[in-house]
Parts: structure tokens; C-alpha cells; sequence
């Protein structure tokens, strides 16, 4: 080992340090020192100094440490829906977040992911994961900002325009496009910007993917050695045409084409049945839970407390139309609890550790990524947030981590750094533009919808919109 390169060229000091590791320690008047893009070491500040003298200081009195939120599931690029669908009746994945994401330039596509990497750093996330369509033509705007990422292409084979008309027609034609930039995106991105951003292989889901389609990503996945990613039983329409074409629920036609196993994050859970939950539990596949977008018509309805029973890892993400992690902490407690207590007296079943664990620790183990990420131990890559705990909703403090899961906000994020590097600093951040991204983000999502209208013909625009275009 080189003994220069090791030596600590930061030292944080004097902060509450929630390491998330196998103990769940947390050091008052603690302190981490950081050796490039790694974590040197942990410890009691007074400690740190002595071994690390030549180090910066950070003072961090007054203020916790933490790894920073892993995003287990997210579509960046649907910020451009942002409160329309949350408000509309329907079908809003075939109604509308498919049409837009074909209806949508390139240009577009990054202006949003950009705020979202935005909004995502802001409230204390280091790790996106992110399947989705057209990925390389916005992917690069994405890895700018210096965020972790985890980049799949959402593959599908069924003409998923049509799906909102009612019509179930798959295409090979059509799948072998998704196939193509699948491919692109693996050769591009894969293990690039100093292995800050890697891709998985996506599904979109099992209704819109036939067993053609569900082998080519499974020798794509074994190919490169990638995790996989899907949506599960998310939505009745699914339900009802993966039993119409192959007389299975989703998880047993996923189970008969090969796409169970422990490398899978299957995303929502909604429609499971308990031989579902089971079935899943035994082959390893982990829970992406999304309780905010999932609850925005209602909570959600996905039984996670079964699902937590059968001893399923369940790690958290914002699906859409949000990167706030904060909200995804708060409504996933409600929502745990709300499927496991009584009527009468509700529950307290999971803790806020165990609610923590599913955007961090968890994530990681998913992810396939724990030896690097999800806790804060030496070794470990320097991916955290500094929240400042003289903030009026953590205060007073007595259980700290119940403070952060129930009254967190992005309020209190005053510095993130992935990798070693701080993209945010004392509530700027420092890779992007934050003016520029977010002007661009409102042009981007006025001209998309203008166009969505015009191609489509049976889709209006939001009131808002109607109201912007009238103005002189």
C-alpha cells in the first residue's frame, strides 16, 4: 500500500457520528477521517487527531454524520409529471408516464434528471438507482453531478403505447430497440467515472416483457455480471394480462423465466398474494418500497408487514415525481406499521433503525455493494451527509435516529460528499448550477408536455400549462 495515498487529507470532528454499522454504533464527539475517496477510519475525535495531525479539520460540533440515503428506485426524469398525475384518476403509468418518456427529446430527458440529482443531493442522497428509458442520451448529465449511480434501461417488447388503449401487442421489432440501447448503455457507462456509476439490467415489467424478451436481458445480465431490477405485480392492469397470456400470477411467470433470484430488486409488491410473498422470500428477491409516490391516492396497499415477516430485505426508493428520501422515511414508517397494527391501537413495528436501515445498509446489500457502501466504516467509500441538528424538528433530542426517520427534513442538509469529494458544502452545492438547472428543467417540462399534446391527440394539458401558454 502506498502510506502517502493513505493518509487522511480530511478530518471531521466533534459530530455525532450514526455509523450504521453491524452494531448500529453511534460516537458522540465523533470523528471520520477520509483518505481519497475512502473512509480511513472512525473514531472518538481526540483519537483521530492524534493519529491524523497533518489532516484538515472539519469541525462538525453540533451536527451528525451519516451514510449518505441510497435511492433504491427512482425515475429521475418523471419530475416533468410532478403534480399533475399525483391528482389525476387512471392509469397514470400507460396513460402518461409512458407517453411522455417517448414524447421527450434528449435535451429534456437531462434537463430533468439534472434536478433531480438536484433535489435528490439537497435532501442527502449519494446513490440514485435508476431504470428507465433512453438512458444514454441523459446519463452523462446525471454522472456530472457527481452523484453514484446505478443506470439500467427499462427493456420492454410489448408496444407500450398502445397499452392505454387497451391493446397488448408485442413487437420484436419493437423489443430489439430497447435491446440496442440496453447494449449502448452497458458499453458506455458501465463501471466508468472511477466506478462511481455502474448499470444493472432492467425489466420493465411482466406484463410488457414476453419470455423472448425476459431471456435476452438474463444473457445480457450473466454477460456483464450485472444485478437486476424490475417492477412486481405494480398495478391491476399487469396482473390481469400476465394471468390473460400465461395463466400465472407475475412472480410465478417471473419464477418460470428465470428472473427470481438474490441479485433482483423487484420494485412495489403491490398485488402480491401470500404464495407470491413466499415464493419471492425463498428465492431471495428484494422489496423496493416506494411509500410515497405509492400513497399519493391513498396509502399504499402493498402488505409489507407480511412481506417483512417472510424475511424479505426491503429497501426504500421515491419511484416518481420525487427524489425526497426524507418522505419516503416518514410515509414508510406510517405505512409498515399502518399493515402490521391493529385498528385500534395501530403499531410500532418497524423501529425507525429498521427504517433507516432499508435506505442505507439495506440498499447496499441489495445493490450488491456493502463492502463499499450503506454504513460508515473504514475501508468503506466516503459517501455521507452532514445534517445540522440546530434545527426546530430535531430538536429536543433524545432517540436521534427516531428524530431523523419521523421529523427529518431536507432542511437540515447542510453538506454531502460521494466519493471523497463534497457536492454540496455548507448548503451550496457544488456541482451544478442550481439556477441554471432548475430554469432548464422548467423549460424542458413545459416543451415536453406542449409536445405530448401535439403527438398524441387525446392527451390535454394540465391547467396550469393552458393558463402559462395564454399569458402574452
Amino acid at each position: 500500500m502506498d502510506a502517502e495515498k493513505d493518509q487522511p487529507n480530511l478530518l471531521i470532528t466533534g459530530a455525532t457520528v450514526v455509523t450504521l454499522d453491524v452494531e448500529r454504533n453511534i460516537i458522540s464527539d465523533g470523528a471520520i477521517a477520509i483518505a481519497g475517496d475512502r473512509i480511513a477510519a472512525v473514531g472518538l475525535s481526540d483519537e483521530l487527531r492524534q493519529r491524523f495531525p497533518n489532516a484538515e479539520i472539519l469541525d462538525a460540533r453540533g451536527k451528525a454524520v451519516l451514510p449518505g440515503f441510497i435511492n433504491s428506485h427512482t425515475h429521475a426524469v418523471l419530475l416533468v409529471l410532478r403534480g399533475t398525475v399525483e391528482d389525476m384518476s387512471g392509469d397514470a403509468i400507460f396513460g402518461y408516464m409512458t407517453p411522455i418518456s417517448f414524447a421527450m427529446n434528449d435535451d429534456e430527458r437531462r434537463a430533468l434528471a439534472r434536478l433531480a440529482c438536484l433535489e435528490a443531493i439537497r435532501c442527502g442522497t449519494t446513490t440514485m438507482v435508476e431504470p428507465f428509458r433512453f438512458i444514454t442520451g441523459y446519463a452523462a448529465g446525471m454522472a456530472e453531478t457527481g452523484m453514484r449511480l446505478w443506470l439500467s434501461e427499462n427493456g420492454a417488447d410489448a408496444l407500450t403505447l398502445k397499452i392505454r388503449h387497451g391493446i397488448y401487442e408485442y413487437d420484436r421489432a419493437f423489443g430489439e430497440e430497447f435491446l440496442d440501447r440496453v447494449r449502448a448503455m452497458v458499453d458506455q457507462f458501465h463501471d466508468t467515472h472511477d466506478g462511481r456509476v455502474k448499470c444493472q439490467m432492467a425489466a420493465h415489467a411482466p406484463d410488457v416483457c414476453s419470455p423472448w424478451m425476459l431471456g435476452e436481458l438474463n444473457d445480457l445480465a450473466r454477460k456483464h455480471g450485472l444485478t437486476r431490477t424490475i417492477h412486481l405485480a405494480q398495478s391491476p392492469g399487469e396482473v390481469k394480462q400476465v394471468r390473460a397470456a400465461h395463466d400465472r400470477t407475475s412472480a410465478e411467470y417471473l419464477r418460470d423465466n428465470d428472473w427470481l433470484g438474490p441479485d433482483v430488486v423487484a420494485a412495489h409488491w403491490t398485488f402480491c398474494t401470500d404464495d407470491d410473498i413466499d415464493l419471492l422470500a425463498e428465492h431471495g428477491v428484494h422489496m423496493a418500497h416506494c411509500p410515497a409516490n405509492s400513497s399519493r391516492r391513498g396509502p399504499h396497499l402493498a402488505r409489507v408487514g407480511r412481506i417483512q415477516d417472510a424475511g424479505v430485505n426491503i429497501v426504500l426508493g421515491t419511484d416518481n415525481m420525487t427524489e425526497d428520501m426524507f418522505q419516503a422515511l416518514k410515509i414508510g414508517s406510517i405505512i409498515h406499521r399502518g399493515r402490521r397494527g391493529s385498528e385500534q391501537e395501530g403499531g410500532v413495528n418497524p423501529g425507525p433503525q429498521a427504517v433507516l436501515d432499508s435506505a442505507t445498509r439495506n440498499a447496499a446489500h441489495a445493490l450488491r455493494a456493502e463492502a463499499d457502501i450503506g454504513s460508515l466504516e473504514a475501508g468503506k467509500k466516503a459517501d455521507l451527509m452532514i445534517l445540522d441538528l440546530n434545527q426546530p424538528n430535531l430538536r429536543p433530542i433524545i432517540n436521534l435516529v427516531s428524530n431523523i426517520v419521523h421529523y427529518g427534513s431536507s432542511s437540515a442538509v447542510e453538506s454531502v460528499m460521494v466519493d471523497g469529494r463534497f457536492v454540496m458544502r455548507d448548503g451550496k452545492v457544488l456541482s451544478m448550477n442550481e439556477d441554471e438547472v432548475i430554469a432548464e428543467a422548467q423549460e424542458a417540462t413545459a416543451a415536453a408536455w406542449h409536445r405530448l399534446k401535439e403527438t398524441s391527440g387525446d392527451i390535454d394539458l394540465p391547467a396550469g400549462l393552458q393558463r402559462e401558454r395564454a399569458q402574452p
